[in-house]
């Protein structure tokens, strides 16, 4: 899809692009709240409209026929979601093939509510050495963006806390806000 469209599709559903694409070869953009798969629609057509190209996780099932030539079109990589670990080699692997690759993925992990965060983002970012950017979506506003940069520190577990208390101070607005649970 071509930016113009992408543009064209976002302000006839309402939304408003706030940041434009983030200015590194490699980075990690997180999306949050994530309560709805039109969350992907909405960051796709976003990043899309303002020149970008982002990659999105998805489980490699959904891969068969024509879904799966789609879904390589619109910029997801399969995994495997039954080994973490598996999966967060198989990220590496794709960042490192590639001259540009700029990875959404939401931290919470699901589309259910989330108390504590995973912190796959943060292995991946450090083992790729790429920032992270606090990529958001804001139903209630109607905004959607890359974010600011985060900071890591390399304690996976105190930074996804900090993050999480980041996003909570922002107070963003879910699709289903009633599975966005805050700490």
């Amino acid at each position: 899809m071509k930016p113009s469209t992408a543009r064209f599709f976002l302000h006839l559903l309402g939304w408003k692009a706030v940041e434009g694409v983030v200015p590194e070869k490699k980075c990690i953009i997180l999306g949050v709240p994530h309560t709805s798969i039109l969350d992907f629609v909405i960051s796709y057509l976003y990043y899309t409209s303002v020149g970008g190209r982002a990659r999105i996780m998805i489980k490699k099932e959904f891969f068969k026929g024509p879904v799966g030539w789609l879904l390589v079109r619109l910029g997801a990589v399969p995994v495997d979601r039954s080994n973490a670990s598996a999966l967060v080699v198989s990220l590496i692997k794709h960042f490192d093939e590639v001259d540009t690759f700029h990875l959404c993925l939401a931290p919470e992990g699901t589309r259910k509510p989330v108390h504590r965060w995973k912190t796959g983002y943060h292995m991946i970012a450090l083992k790729v050495g790429c920032p992270v950017y606090m990529g958001y979506f804001d139903w209630k506003k109607k905004i959607v963006g890359r974010g600011e940069k985060f900071e890591l520190t390399g304690d996976a577990r105190a930074d996804t806390d900090r993050l999480q208390r980041l996003y909570e101070e922002k107070h963003y607005t879910a699709r289903h806000p009633e599975k966005y649970v805050t700490k």
